[in-house]
């Protein structure tokens, strides 16, 4: 998507994407198998045509907001009544190559790279990288147990979907399928998790275990 401002030209293309859960089911007295889960949507992005003085200087960085439909995304100032959702860490390149997102991340924005061969005052180019996004009112997906968000953590819920694979839900039952299990704890290798873990979740990270119980 091409947009024209007083700033420059830019575009960028974004998809938020949801939760990937990797996970390895051994129930006791079992076998083992590798879970392997994910799911996507696809949205737009672009700024505003018109950019007051104090944003929008680089495209979605951090502490700058965005609005939001049901396919598309809008840098807008933090103080416009539009404001939904807000940058909370900012990264270039990918996100399997990149650094991860806070733990409490509700969305990721993914920004495909332009550079306009000319533009108005040669600010126009768009790096690739991905936005880490946080909702600005509740509900919060990527608060512990609230069923979605781009990783999983300490407190969120999942259910099985059969095959060794398993997605995030709701702890509280808000979702169309309910919780079974709970991921109580992580550690850096399944010898850590507890006698009571019904389901290894891997999370990634310093502690990539995680040691899931039956709800």
């Amino acid at each position: 998507m091409h947009v024209r401002s007083r700033w420059g030209t830019r575009a960028a293309l974004a998809a938020a994407v949801a939760a990937l859960l990797t996970g390895c089911q051994n129930a006791p007295g079992g076998g083992e198998e590798d879970a392997r889960m994910g799911e996507q949507r696809t949205v737009t992005a672009s700024p505003t045509p018109a950019r007051p003085s104090g944003y929008g200087a680089v495209f979605l960085a951090v502490d700058e907001c965005s609005s939001f439909g049901r396919t598309s995304f809008t840098e807008v100032s933090c103080r416009s009544e539009r404001a939904a959702a807000r940058v909370v860490a900012r990264h270039d390149g990918t996100v399997r190559d990149g650094p991860r997102c806070p733990a409490t991340t509700d969305f990721v924005l993914h920004i495909s790279e332009q550079r306009p061969s000319s533009d108005e005052d040669g600010d126009g180019a768009v790096p690739r990288g991905y936005a880490c996004m946080r909702h600005l009112q509740p509900p919060h997906p990527g608060d512990p147990g609230g069923g979605g968000g781009p990783r999983t953590i300490v407190g969120d819920c999942v259910y099985d979907l059969g095959g060794g694979k398993v997605r995030e839900t709701a702890c509280d039952g808000g979702d169309e399928r309910e919780p079974e299990f709970e991921v109580t704890k992580a550690v850096d290798d399944r010898s850590g998790c507890p006698a009571s873990t019904a389901l290894y979740v891997r999370l990634g990270g310093t502690s990539p275990v995680g040691c899931a119980r039956p709800v």
